[in-house]
């Protein structure tokens, strides 16, 4: 790995140990864990490796293969604000868990991602990953339901992004082959294994070529606009409603929608209608999954997307034409953007039978479209993997 070698240059000597957290894709339940819905997901075999040893002086000093100039600070003096780098969520990282547990050891770390920023939840991989190096050093053992809620915290708190805990739980309980299926209202769970009628299934991604800033994109704005649609639909309806930052889409019954949704302004009334619908599709599919019915699963997958493009309204021209284009091919069971949704990836679950046939055909249709983007353009076949580990 690169980050070993590095490691190696900067330090003169070798790294003790190595954190790796996953990627995730999720095939069902996006954009609904802010409202305390139901989401699926697997970890995939990319993702953020940290080459790391302690620091006994308490410095966090930290460099990036991805990112230029060096981040540091110490374990007890973490800088209130954020200083708008991507050394931010792991600053976040460090001032959530040492109000939890006294830190007195940094690290020295070199961080490396497998693929490009953008829709592969590489800021939650890489807080949960410097997470995991920094409680190895300060003799923290984390149990698993902790260190997503650290890690949440750290993104939503510190850095500002309205996250809910898709990313984080995917990449900590997901397990190889298997299928997680978690309700964000309780953080309950279980892990699907594939049922053994189930026709071969393979994931595969596909970059854009395009990057994109949770912070800087819509993503903040979408998630107000359907927390706007819940307050004014317990409004109409007479429900009891207390703080607009507390109020989530999860508390308000179906038919309440149903009933006041005429009421709402369009765009609340779309954002609350993905919400609902993709409620129904998680049920469905883990129902479908758990039945070793792929080719339902898969539908329900493409039709994630196609909600997201039309009710939650995200997609750059480029990253619409990748889903539309991949959809289309022989031998994907189906699929969807990855992550908020405004660049990056699309997933997609495929019969690896057709895969060589769906990577000519897709880059050949999405290059065709968008030559600037030709270089930059990615295609890559994943296998499921366990979650977080050093």
């Amino acid at each position: 790995m690169n980050c070993v070698e590095r490691f190696a240059q900067i330090y003169h000597r070798d790294p003790e140990q190595i954190a790796f957290c996953p990627y995730r894709v999720c095939p069902l339940g996006a954009h609904s864990d802010h409202q305390l819905g139901k989401i699926t997901g697997f970890a995939i075999d990319k993702g953020i490796h940290i080459a790391f040893s302690p620091k006994r002086n308490g410095v966090v000093e930290l460099t990036s293969l991805q990112f230029p100039k060096r981040a540091q600070w110490h374990v007890r003096d973490v800088p209130e604000k954020k200083a708008g780098d991507w050394a931010d969520y792991l600053r976040g990282a460090t001032t959530e868990l040492g109000a939890r547990y006294p830190l007195g050891s940094g690290i020295s770390a070199v961080i490396e991602g497998d693929l490009p920023i953008g829709g592969l939840s590489s800021s939650a991989a890489v807080t949960i990953a410097f997470l995991a190096a920094l409680c190895r050093v300060n003799g923290i053992a984390l149990e698993p339901a902790e260190l997503i809620d650290v890690a949440y915290h750290a993104e939503r708190d510190y850095v500002g992004v309205s996250v809910g805990k898709l990313d984080q739980s995917c990449e900590v309980y997901s397990k190889s082959g298997e299928l997680l299926y978690l309700d964000t209202l309780d953080d309950s769970y279980e892990v699907i294994p594939a049922n053994s009628a189930m026709k071969p299934w393979k994931i595969a991604i596909f970059f854009s070529g395009l990057e994109r800033n949770l912070v800087g994109s819509k993503f903040n704005m979408r998630v107000d606009e359907v927390r706007s649609a819940a307050y004014a639909l317990k409004a109409y309806a007479g429900m009891e409603y207390g703080k607009f930052a507390e109020t989530h889409l999860r508390e308000v019954p179906r038919a309440i929608f149903e009933q006041y949704k005429g009421r709402l302004p369009e765009n609340w009334r779309k954002r609350a209608e993905h919400f609902y619908s993709e409620f129904a599709r998680v049920e469905a599919g883990a129902e479908a999954w758990r039945k070793g019915d792929i080719v339902t699963f898969g539908r329900l997958s493409t039709e994630s997307g196609a909600s997201s493009i039309g009710n939650w309204e995200t997609g750059s021209p480029e990253l619409k034409a990748l889903y539309e284009i991949i959809v289309k091919q022989d031998g994907v069971y189906g699929g969807r953007f990855c992550g908020a949704g405004f660049k990056g990836f699309c997933m997609a679950i495929i019969d690896p039978a057709y895969e060589e046939g769906i990577r000519l055909g897709v880059e050949r249709e999405y290059t065709a479209l968008f030559p600037a983007l030709k270089d930059k353009y990615l295609y890559g076949a994943c296998e499921t993997v366990d979650g977080v580990r050093i």
